[in-house]
């Protein structure tokens, strides 16, 4: 709760150190209090009644519970009884103003009656202890629970090995601290072994563990120019990698930040929760007075006194202190190890009542790089055969779409080598294959050939031109082999994602800057509701907009610089595969995979919370609610009452019931389902 950084002279939830401070102080306070609290309950004449035994009797244990009783009035009760000063300073009462409240009471009536002061018996020595105990191992529970999602990104980044092998100029390998690399590094990444800081694949392929960052349990293939991320292991293969950024550059340093900006942040419900605490101090105030009134009126002092004690104490919130708290905790510890990173808790409570989602294209529902997509061969010509030729000749070229064709050749086979390879600007390449004079390029290439492109071939080619993707000819010596068409592959998983967005009734759009006719084939492909083409990164941000004025709440997820203004606007922003740097700043959730079927999972955590929320703070506000009332004794004409034991030990069964409900999420799993077809 926020109010024991005031009483610790902390701040507020200040991350990860702040909250294992806190933990350990009240463990140690719970523990120590707990030990001497037994005596007290044990030597309890109330207690021993209620559970129907004869307490001990021996020189001087009449002042045990005394005295072990005010040690932990002082120590166990000093946090919130300073919490309370500060509250009440802010002229804010809530939580802490109530439980410092209730053990004063307890403590303040119990010396009255040791000491013989009052006429009434007023012995709760017991019920303060329990009281003590119980609010400080709820609270190291909540600092703990606070604590574990970053203790758990702590622990994997403690994970990182120590050492790293780099590459020296002659290629000999030296071990140094990982703390000594620098951004330009090349180091050697061992099969088995973590890779050491965030970078690119400068040699070798293998395949990685990435489920520390991403969730995901399958390993991923990587290879020459595919980024690599710190902590993650090469599962069966050496690599050696350029260093891109280390230590608090890489992703992971990035996702801790992430997750602490998170804890701090504070929901909606959470407000509500302090509200709610801050109108259950007046309500048991006034009840008090009400109660020591009207009792007094009927000439029952004794009663007056101890049922407005018994008011005061049950009405200490611990169960409404929990109820958002541990919610909020739980759920953010669950998604960070599942891959999803909250950023702003409003974001996430607003997903649950999303109308539709709104997908960037390019690199989002798309992988955002070439691939082939089309192979058609010429009449004698096999489409294997044409693809081999083209990914030979294309093999020495940089370039994007020569890089796409090589990777599509090497999963059909093995190009043979090639030699005399020329890059011909603005027509294509080529280059000399087993003998033959092999070239590959569009249009132009073909007009200066004087090569026709046979009938065969137009129908396919021209559906492809048609679709917005780009075409490009393989010629063997003088003869067109075949036609490749190469565009921006949709990701299998986005059509599971719209699917599953479509049973959920949210509507699914897509926004993109890319020319209508490649928008329009994705669309219908993915069988997205609304397609918004052609649309400038400024316009953005006004699209959606543009939604909003017509009364629907719009999610936008997206990956780009040009996306940031759109997830900005959004009522929830969606930063996907870790984006950019202005992605993530300005999204509210960041997905460490770039599966787009993850927005699913936010969906259905901000269901799952919102729904935990509502049913603690009913269980938690009902409890006082119902239990105040009977405490002042307005039935007690009708023969029912609240006994001050029956009153502590329903708090107590409340704020199990609420810590119990909150733990239930954690069966909730939120990573992608079904297939991706």
């Amino acid at each position: 709760m926020e109010h024991v950084g005031d009483a610790e002279g902390h701040g507020r939830h200040a991350g990860h150190a702040a909250h294992a401070g806190h933990a350990e102080m009240f463990r140690r306070k719970f523990l120590l209090s707990l030990v001497l609290s037994v005596p007290v309950l044990v030597l309890s004449p109330m207690l021993a009644d209620v559970l129907g035994y004869h307490e001990p009797s021996f020189a001087g244990s009449s002042w045990i519970p005394p005295l072990l009783g005010t040690v932990v009035f002082g120590y166990g009760g000093w946090p919130f009884l300073t919490g309370a000063r500060a509250e009440l300073a802010a002229r804010q009462p809530g939580m802490m103003t109530l439980i410092a409240m209730a053990i004063t009471v307890a403590f303040g009536a119990s010396w009255t009656s040791t000491l013989h002061i009052a006429t009434h018996e007023l012995d709760f020595w017991w019920e303060l202890v329990l009281l003590v105990d119980i609010m400080l191992l709820g609270h190291w529970l909540e600092m703990r629970a606070l604590g574990a999602a970053s203790g758990a990104l702590d622990a994997l980044a403690a994970l990182l090995p120590d050492e790293a092998e780099r590459v020296g100029p002659d290629g000999e390998f030296e071990r140094i601290p990982v703390a000594g690399l620098r951004v330009g590094d090349t180091v050697l990444v061992r099969s088995g072994t973590r890779v050491p800081a965030d970078g690119t694949i400068a040699d070798g392929a293998a395949e990685f563990d990435e489920s520390m960052i991403t969730g995901e349990s399958r390993p991923v293939p990587r290879g020459v120019r595919d980024t690599v991320v710190a902590g993650t292991v090469a599962m069966d293969s050496a690599v050696r990698v350029m260093v891109t950024a280390t230590g608090e550059g890489t992703q992971l340093a990035g996702i801790r930040r992430l997750v602490a900006q998170a804890q701090q942040s504070r929901s909606r419900a959470q407000a509500l929760a302090d509200r709610a605490a801050a109108l259950l101090f007046y309500y048991a105030a006034g009840a008090a007075i009400m109660t020591v009134v009207v009792w007094s009126l009927l000439g029952d002092g004794g009663s007056a006194i101890g049922r407005t004690v018994t008011v005061l104490v049950i009405a200490c919130p611990h169960a409404l202190g929990l109820a958002i708290p541990l919610v909020i905790a739980i759920s953010t510890e669950l998604s960070a190890r599942q891959g999803i990173l909250i950023k702003d808790r409003i974001a996430l409570e607003r997903m649950r009542d999303v109308d539709v989602v709104l997908f960037d294209k390019t690199g989002t529902l798309t992988r955002g790089a070439p691939a082939v997509t089309g192979i058609v061969a010429a009449p004698g010509w096999d489409e294997t055969k044409a693809l081999l030729l083209a990914g030979a000749a294309e093999r020495e070229s940089e370039h994007p779409l020569a890089r796409a064709i090589v990777r599509a050749a090497e999963e059909r086979g093995r190009p043979v080598a090639a030699s005399g390879f020329r890059s011909m600007t603005g027509r294509g390449v080529e280059a000399e294959v087993a003998g033959t004079r092999v070239r590959v390029g569009g249009p132009a290439l073909l007009r200066e050939a004087g090569v026709r492109v046979p009938d065969a071939l137009t129908a396919a080619t021209g559906a492809w031109v048609g679709r917005g993707a780009a075409v490009l000819y393989v010629l063997a010596d003088d003869e067109v082999a075949g036609g490749l068409a190469l565009e921006d592959e949709i990701r299998p998983e986005s059509r599971a994602a719209v699917r599953e967005l479509h049973a959920a009734g949210v509507r699914v759009g897509m926004l993109t800057g890319d020319a209508r006719q490649v928008a329009e084939w994705v669309g219908r492909d993915l069988g997205v509701d609304e397609i918004f083409a052609e649309v400038l990164p400024g316009d953005k941000a006004a699209k959606v907009a543009e939604l909003q004025a017509g009364g629907l709440r719009v999610a936008m997820v997206g990956d780009g610089v040009n996306d940031a203004p759109a997830l900005a606007r959004a009522d929830v922003g969606i930063a996907i595969g870790a984006g950019t740097d202005v992605a993530v700043q300005s999204a509210g959730v960041v997905l460490a995979t770039d599966d787009p079927r993850a927005v699913l999972g936010v969906r259905r955590l901000s269901k799952a919370v919102y729904r935990k929320m509502r049913q603690n703070l009913a269980w938690a506000a009902g409890y006082n609610i119902v239990t105040v009332p009977l405490a002042a004794g307005v039935l007690a004409w009708a023969g029912v009452v609240l006994p001050m034991e029956v009153g502590a030990i329903l708090m107590s069964l409340s704020t199990v019931v609420v810590a119990l409900n909150a733990q239930l999420l954690r069966r909730l799993d939120l990573r992608p389902t079904g297939t991706a077809g």
